[in-house]
């Protein structure tokens, strides 16, 4: 896959930079177009996404999507809701062409508005052909129960 943009390959280029620019695909205004190509270019053509899902008994079930599942199930939110996702801690760990991203984040719906949630991503990805590709996204929010343990 060909950057169209070169800013992209630039992207692919370190961990924190790649992880800074998935959040940066995702966020803004509602209604405002988010930029999926940039996305796209960012994820392995067979990556995962998985997200937990808490039922209203308290149990949890996963959702998992590929690029394409992820992108139309998030789109009719981004549409009606402004989103604002940011990092605020992260560690790697990394072994050879394989990293492990620990991303905890932030959301709002406005760049200063209050906090609606925290979350942690676990990001997966791997070091083929000059560039880290995203191969993976896991992510469960902050909830009762549920919280950050210190790194």
């Amino acid at each position: 896959m060909q950057a169209t943009n070169p800013q992209w390959w630039q992207d692919t280029q370190d961990i924190p930079t790649i992880v800074r620019a998935i959040y940066e695909c995702i966020s803004g205004p509602a209604g405002a177009p988010r930029d999926w190509a940039r996305f796209r270019f960012l994820q392995h053509p067979r990556a995962r996404s998985l997200r937990t899902v808490v039922e209203a008994d308290g149990g949890t079930r996963a959702v998992v999507f590929d690029v394409e599942d992820y992108i139309d199930d998030v789109a009719p939110y981004f549409a009606a809701n402004g989103f604002y996702e940011v990092e605020i801690d992260q560690r790697v760990e990394r072994f050879g062409q394989v990293a492990h991203v620990w991303s905890r984040y932030e959301a709002r719906e406005a760049p200063d508005s209050p906090v609606i949630k925290r979350g942690a991503n676990s990001i997966q990805l791997c070091f083929e052909h000059g560039r880290w590709w995203v191969f993976s996204t896991v992510w469960d929010n902050e909830r009762e129960g549920v919280v950050f343990d210190l790194w």
